[in-house]
C-alpha cells in the first residue's frame, strides 16, 4: 500500500512529542537530542521537566536526557509522534491528543496492531522493531544494557531519516518491515506467556522439557499462520526461539514483569494478533488459545487494571 506523504517542511519545524516515556521511550528522546531535534513528553497533569542520566554500558558513557513533560491539551495538533507506551493502554493514551492531519507516527512497541482503526488515511505509520535493552537503574537512571540493531519501516524514508539515523545506533530502513516484525513477534509469543504462567526466567524454557516441548509447538503453530499470510515466510522459527531463551536465560520477559507488577500484560498484540489473524482466516491455533486465556486470567480485574 502507498505511504501518504508528509509535508517535509512542516515536519522538520515541528518536535517530536512522546506518549509512554518509559524505557525505551527515553532512549529514543535521547537519540533524538543528539540529533539536534526537540523533544516533548505528553502526560496528563501539571506541565514540568524531567530529567533521567542514561548510562551506556558498552563505554560507561553518562548521558542528561531532560524533557519538558505537557498535556495532550497544551501541545496543540501533533506532527511528529512517537508512540512507546505499554500496548493495553495505547488507545487511553492517544484518546486526548490531537494529531496533525498529515501527521508522521512511530510506533515503538511490542506485537503489532496496537494503533489499527487510530490513524487516518494521510497520517503516517512507521514501524519501529528494537533489540536494544534499557533497564532501570534507580529512580532518574537508566541502564542502556546493549544498543543492537533498530530497524525502522516501512515504504520509502521520511524526510527526517538521514538526520535520525545518523544519531541512532543501528538504525536501518526496510521498506517492507513484515518479516522483521514477525521474527520479533514469534520470539516474543512463544517465550513470554510461558515465562508468565510458569513464572520463569527465560533460561528454564531449554532446560525444562515440558517447557521446550510447549514453546515449540507455540512456534510451529505461528510459522503456519505466517507462512499462509506470506508464502515467502521462512518458517524454522523453533530453533530461533530457543537460540533467543538461551542467550537471555537469565532475563525476566516482559510478561512475567507485567505479572509481578500486577499489571495488564501485552498478550493481545503479540499471540492475540495471532489468533485474529488466524481467525480470519479460518485458521485455528490450539496452543495460542489456550495460553492466550491462560494469560488473561492472570491480569487484574478491571477496576484494579
Amino acid at each position: 500500500m502507498p505511504q501518504p506523504t508528509v509535508d517535509a517542511t512542516e515536519t522538520a519545524q515541528a518536535p517530536w512529542h512522546i506518549v509512554g516515556c518509559g524505557r525505551m521511550g527515553t532512549l529514543a528522546a535521547g537519540y533524538l537530542q543528539a540529533a539536534g531535534e526537540s523533544v516533548v513528553v505528553i502526560r496528563p497533569g501539571a506541565a514540568h521537566s524531567r530529567t533521567t542520566w542514561l548510562h551506556f554500558a558498552a563505554t560507561g558513557a553518562r548521558r542528561r536526557v531532560t524533557l519538558p513533560v505537557r498535556p495532550a491539551e497544551a501541545c496543540g495538533p501533533v506532527v511528529r509522534l512517537i508512540v512507546a507506551c505499554k500496548t493495553p493502554y495505547t488507545q487511553a493514551a492517544l484518546a486526548p491528543i490531537t494529531l496533525a492531519d498529515h501527521a508522521l507516527v512511530l510506533r515503538l512497541q511490542n506485537g503489532i496492531g496496537s494503533l489499527e482503526g487510530m490513524l487516518g488515511d494521510d497520517q503516517r505509520l512507521i514501524e519501529v522493531v528494537t533489540a536494544s535493552a534499557v533497564r532501570s537503574a534507580g529512580p532518574d537512571t537508566l541502564d542502556v544494557v546493549a544498543e543492537n540493531a533498530s530497524r525502522f519501516g516501512g515504504g520509502t524514508p521520511p524526510a527526517c531519516w538521514a538526520g535520525l539515523t545518523a544519531h541512532w545506533p543501528g538504525a536501518t530502513w526496510h521498506s517492507d518491515i513484515r518479516h522483521v516484525q514477525w521474527h520479533k513477534l514469534v520470539v516474543n509469543a512463544a517465550i513470554n506467556p510461558l515465562t508468565a504462567i510458569h513464572d520463569v526466567d527465560n533460561g528454564r524454557l531449554v532446560e525444562r522439557a515440558d517447557l521446550q516441548a510447549a514453546m515449540t509447538r507455540l512456534a510451529d503453530e505461528a510459522d503456519d499462520l505466517l507462512k499462509a499470510l506470506d508464502p515467502g515466510w521462512p518458517g524454522g522459527s523453533a530453533g530461533h526461539v530457543a537460540d533467543i531463551a538461551r542467550a537471555t536465560a537469565a532475563n525476566m520477559s516482559s510478561m512475567r514483569a507485567d505479572r509481578h507488577a500486577g499489571a495488564v500484560t501485552e498478550i493481545e498484540s503479540i499471540n492475540g494478533w495471532l489468533l485474529r489473524e488466524a481467525a480470519r482466516r479460518g485458521h485455528t491455533l490450539p496452543a495460542h488459545a489456550e495460553i492466550t486465556a491462560r494469560v488473561r486470567a492472570l491480569h487484574p480485574a478491571p477496576a484494579d487494571a
